[in-house]
């Protein structure tokens, strides 16, 4: 079953926005080919530019957010957009209607580009927000809606084969990219994450800037078999969230970008708007948690379209013990 026909006949969701969605798609597959395309593009390397949080920019990072603007603009239901790669949000002039009030698009163009260097994982995450009803000039606080307002997010993944992975609010479906047809076909129907693990994503090199919680929860899965969780635990870091959360979705785990203490200026690294909300509703719709440590990621209320946040999540019993922890620790 291909992308449109699930859409259509399967998830039942309303034409503009099944429309907007393999739109989004379609960009997806061309940054597929863009990337692959890299070295002999003249597309590879930095760009001596940066983006609107000081990072440093690839050539592939200011490609793939044309490319998905490009595929996008032109969807009729689509009212704006925001991007990890724009200072601000982009009106869209059209789509807007009595019946049809329309969607708000956000997205990470390319998640893990410091990955292409080594010819790493990459992908593209995406959140679909409904625009106003009532039809008014959209602006920034139109798309600062806390993450259980989302009616669609979704991500590509861009490795051995090129996967996009959904969800509409009715579980979470893998579609796997075909060369010969050119299209999205059905592989991974309804994805579970087992509620258990023995497999944990982080990054090591920052231990000392942890908050105790999250250090007790490493220590104990480190101190393997003789330690208190009496199971030895593998660690697995890639440095991209499509690549750790699409991991976590196929075999189960804990993915984790805590809180520390490494720049006080910032609440957490991750952006809550276009990569932890909508990875949120993803592993939520597949079984999982997600939280920050102190709150549910998808019930924060955003203050700005790239505001950061700490992020944990992956299987259930492991996200619960994190909140577990955190409590204990507020509450001496």
């Amino acid at each position: 079953m291909t992308l449109p026909s699930f859409l259509a006949n399967v998830a039942g969701v309303p034409a503009g926005l099944a429309t907007l969605v393999e739109a989004v798609a379609g960009a997806c597959s061309a940054i597929a080919t863009a990337v692959e395309r890299g070295v002999f593009d003249g597309a590879c390397g930095n760009a001596h530019s940066e983006n609107i949080h000081g990072e440093a920019q690839k050539k592939l990072d200011v490609v793939s957010n044309e490319i998905m603007i490009s595929s996008v603009e032109q969807v009729s239901c689509l009212r704006g957009l925001a991007s990890e790669e724009l200072d601000s949000i982009q009106v869209i002039q059209h789509g807007r209607s009595a019946d049809n009030p329309g969607y708000l698009l956000l997205f990470d163009p390319l998640d893990g580009s410091s990955n292409l260097e080594i010819n790493g994982i990459v992908g593209s995450i995406f959140s679909v927000l409904a625009a106003p009803e009532s039809g008014a000039e959209i602006d920034q606080s139109h798309f600062l809606q806390p993450g259980v307002k989302q009616v669609c997010a979704g991500y590509a993944l861009y490795g051995a084969t090129t996967m996009f992975v959904l969800t509409t609010g009715q579980g979470v479906d893998g579609f796997t990219f075909d060369g010969k047809s050119g299209a999205f076909v059905l592989t991974h129907p309804q994805i579970r994450i087992p509620e258990s693990t023995r497999e944990f994503s982080i990054n090591m090199s920052n231990e000392r800037f942890w908050d105790e919680p999250v250090r007790r929860y490493v220590r104990e899965c480190v101190a393997g078999a003789a330690g208190p969780r009496h199971a030895n635990f593998n660690m697995r870091w890639i440095a991209s969230m499509v690549a750790e959360v699409h991991r976590i979705l196929i075999r189960g785990g804990i993915f984790l970008y805590p809180r520390d203490s490494k720049n006080s200026q910032l609440a957490g690294r991750l952006r809550l708007t276009y990569e932890a909300n909508p990875m949120s509703f993803i592993v939520e719709q597949a079984g999982g948690m997600s939280t920050t440590g102190g709150a549910p990621i998808m019930e924060i209320q955003p203050d700005q379209v790239h505001q950061r946040i700490p992020v944990i999540l992956g299987s259930k019993l492991e996200v619960e013990r994190l909140i577990q922890y955190h409590g204990e620790t507020l509450t001496h």
